[in-house]
């Protein structure tokens, strides 16, 4: 926190000058010993007695003038020394993530080759599995959606007509909300190859 300003060249003037000869003689003393001091810092303390002093000698003088091209004085804040433990668990952390991350990133890689036929006819079965899953899951879903919609339907409308169309309706936005899923899941898969 700030508690002294580094003099500016107003206030250099009026020290050194007859400017303030009204004021006691231990204040002007007191204030060019801050002014010769390293980095002319006047601590605030003596500029309230400044400016107490300036008011009681009825001076045209004001402190705020005194002030023009003054900086305000922020002391360095001391950076204490970091903890060896806590550097070196930070180390443990940081090397831990960088083996997670280079492992996630290899984990498709194998030093083995496998290009066996049983291996090839292995990830084919699945990759086709995965395929008739959606498929089925998709189908299921549509049809469930129109039979719910068809048989709920019968409360509000009293023609079948109505009711197919309604069920048809409802059936096409749930399969096309299910298409956007699917593309975008595979979108996903096909991302991570």
């Amino acid at each position: 926190m700030a508690s002294a300003v580094k003099a500016g060249p107003r206030l250099r003037r009026a020290a050194e000058g007859g400017e303030l000869d009204g004021l006691p003689p231990g204040l002007r003393a007191e204030l060019r010993e801050a002014l010769a001091s390293e980095g002319s810092v006047v601590p605030f303390s003596l500029l309230r007695r400044l400016h107490a002093a300036l008011r009681e000698a009825e001076s045209p003088l004001h402190l705020h003038q005194l002030l023009e091209g003054c900086e305000i004085h922020l002391p360095e804040v001391p950076v204490p020394p970091r903890n060896p433990e806590l550097v070196a668990r930070l180390e443990r952390i940081k090397a831990k993530l960088a083996n997670e991350e280079y492992r996630r990133m290899t984990r498709n890689i194998t030093g083995k080759e496998t290009n066996g036929t049983l291996a090839e006819f292995g990830r084919q079965v699945r990759s086709v599995k995965a395929v008739v899953l959606t498929i089925f899951n998709f189908i299921v879903t549509v049809v469930a959606t129109f039979a719910c919609t068809y048989l709920g339907s019968q409360y509000i409308f009293a023609e079948t007509a109505a009711r197919v169309l309604s069920a048809v309706i409802v059936a096409s936005v749930v399969g096309l909300a299910e298409l956007y899923v699917m593309v975008r899941t595979m979108e996903g898969d096909l991302g991570e190859l």
